[in-house]
């Protein structure tokens, strides 16, 4: 039976292979060690271990998922997380997308995930700990507060749901350092902004995704 279930659903080393090859998400190398670092294996219910290689979205908690590996790849490509940087994470979720946050910026760096969900915060705290050596995380019950001002400023910015045009708040986009970048779900489109100073962003934008809607 083991082996018939293999036959079906991808290994890590297949999807590897697929994003590497096929979905060429792994420009970055730094990328690529995070992914080979952090098992997506860890991450997902156990309903869903042996879909846990494949290149799809699967549900976790309350209604959420832990999104797509080539979507993720993509977005931490787009955000450029550096060793040493300071992130936010909004919409933390089961903890896969935090913990490669985690890796890439290394024990010199922070992460504070946030997450609305109070099941999935525990969720993600109790997989974070299944890695050692990532200390440098945090993972908050969100709350009102739009982000999270009492780390802020934050070198990077990552979002794992979807805003409307017009929920994207200027209270985001200033807890970023100036040369900070931010990378959020807008309708079907994931944005990539590059904060100037408080009046100036480039935006960047790549149609094409589906997420779940941001809760505030």
């Amino acid at each position: 039976m083991k082996e018939y279930i293999d036959d079906i659903f991808m290994s890590k080393d297949e999807l590897m292979k697929h994003l590497a090859d096929e979905s060429k998400v792994f420009n970055n190398p730094a990328i690529k060690e995070a992914f080979e670092a952090i098992d997506r294996q860890d991450f997902v219910t156990d309903d869903y271990k042996v879909e846990a290689y494949e290149d799809y979205p699967l549900p976790t908690m309350g209604g959420q998922t832990i999104s797509q590996p080539t979507t993720v790849a993509f977005m931490l490509e787009l955000l450029d997380p550096k060793p040493g940087n300071t992130v936010l994470d909004i919409g933390s979720g089961s903890g896969w997308t935090t913990a490669l946050l985690g890796h890439l910026v290394g024990k010199e760096g922070k992460v504070i995930g946030l997450e609305i969900k109070p099941e999935l915060v525990e969720l993600g705290q109790e997989n974070i700990k299944k890695y050692k050596n990532l200390s440098n995380i945090e993972i908050k019950q969100a709350d009102k507060e739009t982000g999270y001002y009492r780390n802020a400023p934050y070198d990077r910015i990552l979002a794992g749901a979807a805003f409307t045009k017009s929920e994207i708040p200027l209270e985001l986009m200033l807890q970023l350092v100036n040369g900070g970048i931010m990378v959020v779900p807008v309708g079907d489109s994931i944005i990539k902004y590059e904060k100037v100073d408080d009046d100036q962003f480039y935006e960047t934008k790549y149609p094409g995704f589906a997420f779940v809607p941001y809760m505030s």
